[in-house]
């Protein structure tokens, strides 16, 4: 997906986040903010939202003299999506289909992201999420799939989704223990996205491949991936990927069998898909 005009307030009002979550001064936050405008001009609509994302979020770690802006709201994700393991776990012990009930898991965690035009509650979204239907269901298809693959890859996206993401692995490891498993995340720190330090401290090398993707946007973006990403990727018989931009790098990609986990979080992606904001989506491409 390239970025249309919508993006571009979107990614201005992410210079305020920013500038709220580091506590900035009054002085750096006009800096932050004014200089996310004045890129915003030359925005290329021949990129993607997480592309654009990249320069945007090195530019504002550059002027905040901060090389991870949300370190601190990250560790608090995490703390928050651990508090919900046993209910998630008695959840699942309970559920009479497994991994339906740990892809619906896997996406009520997706509402985790600094990045959305719309925020949504995580407490909310586990009340109703194991009875709300998928917008674009393509479950049983996904199952088809899974069942004949020998490799799968999990693309991760966002810190404190990734405890969600972790459930959702071991469930897909004990209903298809002859695959192996990658799970993929971003090479350096960017918004609130998942890297290997926190993918570590979750036990993530534990149960899988973990795999440093070597990209420095918030999505998987295939040219910007190490060898060894690309390798894999290109080799898996199943993709799950995680999240709106994931979704955004991947459409279109030149890969099939992709498997888009999402709650939809802002109009682009809404229309994109012809659906609505805070529909959940099991797409197959």
């Amino acid at each position: 997906m390239k970025i249309e005009e919508a993006c571009i307030g979107c990614i201005i009002n992410q210079s305020v986040r920013v500038a709220d979550a580091i506590h900035a001064n009054a002085a750096l936050k006009e800096e932050l903010i004014s200089s996310v405008e004045t890129m915003s001009k030359s925005f290329s609509f021949a990129h993607t939202p997480p592309e654009i994302a990249a320069d945007v979020y090195a530019h504002m770690a550059r002027i905040a003299q901060k090389y991870d802006l949300y370190d601190r709201v990250k560790k608090l994700s995490t703390l928050k999506a651990l508090s919900f393991l046993p209910l998630l776990k008695e959840k699942l012990s309970l559920s009479d289909d497994k991994l339906l009930t740990a892809t619906k898991i896997a996406v009520a965690g997706n509402v985790i992201d600094l990045a959305a035009e719309v925020a949504f509650d995580l407490e909310e979204e586990l009340e109703k999420i194991f009875h709300t239907a998928f917008a674009h269901d393509d479950f049983a298809l996904l199952q088809t799939q899974l069942q004949n693959a020998k490799k799968i890859v999990l693309l991760g996206d966002n810190v404190g989704e990734h405890i969600f993401d972790f459930i959702f692995l071991q469930t897909l490891q004990e209903v298809y223990p002859n695959a192996s498993y990658s799970y993929f995340v971003r090479g350096v720190p960017i918004i609130n996205d998942v890297t290997m330090q926190e993918a570590k401290e979750a036990g993530f090398e534990s149960i899988c491949e973990l795999v440093d993707s070597g990209v420095n946007t918030p999505g998987f973006t295939y040219a910007r991936a190490n060898g060894h990403a690309q390798e894999l990727f290109d080799a898996a018989d199943v993709v799950i990927s995680k999240g709106m931009g994931n979704y955004e790098c991947l459409t279109p990609s030149h890969k099939t069998n992709i498997c888009f986990l999402l709650k939809v979080k802002c109009s682009v992606v809404a229309s994109s898909l012809g659906k609505n904001i805070g529909d959940i989506i099991c797409k197959m491409v």
